[in-house]
């Protein structure tokens, strides 16, 4: 990862880490870069944070000082610039948003024009110009300065196309719709109403200082309230930028990414649209998704956590469905990142093409207990190849005998090394978590351990 941009764009505190002079010069960059041979044409979305506004008038004003058209899509989400960017054309897309990050950080994510994450290379040469190392960017002058443009109408766009999603009515379905107060908070009540549902929304009324507060898919207890209290079929919870959801059973169970992936990677292996038989996770998927692929016969494959490792996954090998626990799910066919709403469509589709309830489909799935020990070292990539370490590890594993697993992995921010185990019970977690931690300790990586 580079020194601003990570596996999910620039964030930090607005105009604190992440400034209102930065946006300008991502823009200025932009407008540059992809106006060399025509005028560039670049697509912003944003979120509902007080700030995304400041950004998208800095990242416009950088666009077109360069000779770019910036169109604006206004409040939406993430999928959606996706969506337009490849649809429509447009040299590369801007999501201003932090995701599931609190109101006052931000974040700007580039999208290329096949509707991806933009890769690492393009970034670290955005980054390259921040720190001055790229030279000066001439200005536009005269005829060749760039228009700003209301591109509402794109949104409008987006919403038919996840209409069209749908294969079958609503009619009769009672929905909840927690939308986090940020991008779906008119959207996703949109796309259901027109299906038929009988929508029931909560924390769609954003401030620009609410977005994700004690509200969507981070804080599932409300919508779980809402379809108890309520009766509902079901209900699902998006962030801040809905390119993920949660779902919520008709009995108030949380159905999270992992069983979101069995239910509709059973839903495509029983029609025959599962290709390639082959589902794609990260490593932190639960042992039990695993154990459950293996009964009906779907094989699956890891990728370092963060969906852009799915996604890469997914699209080096022709894989048509991946995703992360979080709700992050690709619908390899449809879309080239996660999209709540159409993971929520998705969803729908299983539920009322076999007629069951949700809990019905995600009941073949028995989520193994899991404990997760950051544990704060001198040295984690010392930790990490110590063969001490990484016996204990094994030998772990070795004892919960098929019965759970063990995952060693570092932070990529942080000097941590996570200690991850699964198994049948919640005391053998513990004691392969406790196992493991008191050798890394005993062998002098953690600091207390050391100046003992």
């Amino acid at each position: 990862m580079g020194k601003y941009f990570g596996t999910d764009g620039f964030r930090g505190e607005a105009n604190v880490g992440l400034t209102v002079d930065h946006a300008v010069k991502i823009g200025r960059f932009l407008g540059h870069a992809f106006g060399k041979k025509h005028k560039a044409r670049i697509v912003i979305g944003k979120d509902t944070r007080l700030s995304s506004y400041m950004l998208e008038d800095a990242l416009a004003a950088g666009i077109t000082a360069s000779g770019g058209d910036a169109y604006l899509l206004h409040v939406t989400t993430t999928p959606s610039v996706g969506f337009i960017t490849r649809t429509e054309r447009f040299d590369c897309g801007v999501m201003i948003s932090a995701s599931h990050n609190p109101y006052y950080d931000n974040g700007i994510k580039i999208i290329s024009g096949s509707g991806e994450k933009m890769d690492e290379a393009f970034t670290d040469e955005i980054e390259n110009y921040l720190d001055g190392a790229y030279g000066e960017i001439p200005y536009a002058t005269r005829e060749h300065i760039g228009k700003t443009i209301d591109y509402y109408g794109g949104r409008n766009q987006y919403i038919g196309y996840l209409i069209s999603m749908a294969r079958n009515s609503y009619q009769g379905y009672k929905v909840g719709l927690d939308c986090a107060n940020g991008s779906t908070w008119m959207i996703a009540k949109s796309v259901f109403d027109a299906l038929g549902a009988q929508t029931y929304v909560i924390n769609n009324q954003p401030t620009g200082l609410n977005i994700n507060l004690d509200s969507g898919s981070t804080h599932i207890q409300h919508l779980q309230r809402l379809v108890v209290e309520n009766e509902l079929d079901v209900g699902f919870a998006f962030d801040g930028d809905a390119d993920r959801c949660l779902a919520v059973d008709e009995k108030g169970n949380v159905v999270d990414g992992d069983l979101i992936l069995y239910i509709y990677g059973a839903f495509m292996k029983e029609r025959g649209n599962l290709i390639d038989n082959t589902v794609v996770t990260t490593v932190m998927s639960n042992f039990g998704l695993y154990k459950a692929f293996d009964e009906i016969g779907i094989q699956y494959k890891q990728t370092a956590v963060g969906d852009r490792y799915v996604f890469e996954c997914m699209k080096e090998h022709g894989h048509l469905l991946g995703g992360e626990q979080s709700g992050h799910i690709i619908f390899g066919k449809y879309a080239n990142t996660g999209d709540g709403v159409l993971t929520a469509i998705k969803l729908m589709q299983a539920m009322i093409s076999k007629e069951a309830p949700l809990s019905k489909l995600a009941e073949p799935v028995t989520i193994y207990p899991q404990i997760l020990k950051n544990l704060r070292v001198l040295d984690k990539d010392a930790a990490m190849e110590d063969p001490e370490v990484l016996a204990a590890a094994q030998a772990a594993e070795e004892g919960l005998a098929g019965r759970g697993r063990v995952l060693l992995r570092k932070s990529g921010t942080e000097p941590l090394v996570r200690v991850m185990a699964e198994a049948q019970t919640q005391e053998k977690c513990q004691e392969a978590v406790d196992s493991i931690v008191k050798v890394i300790a005993a062998r002098g990586h953690v600091p207390e351990a050391k100046h003992a």
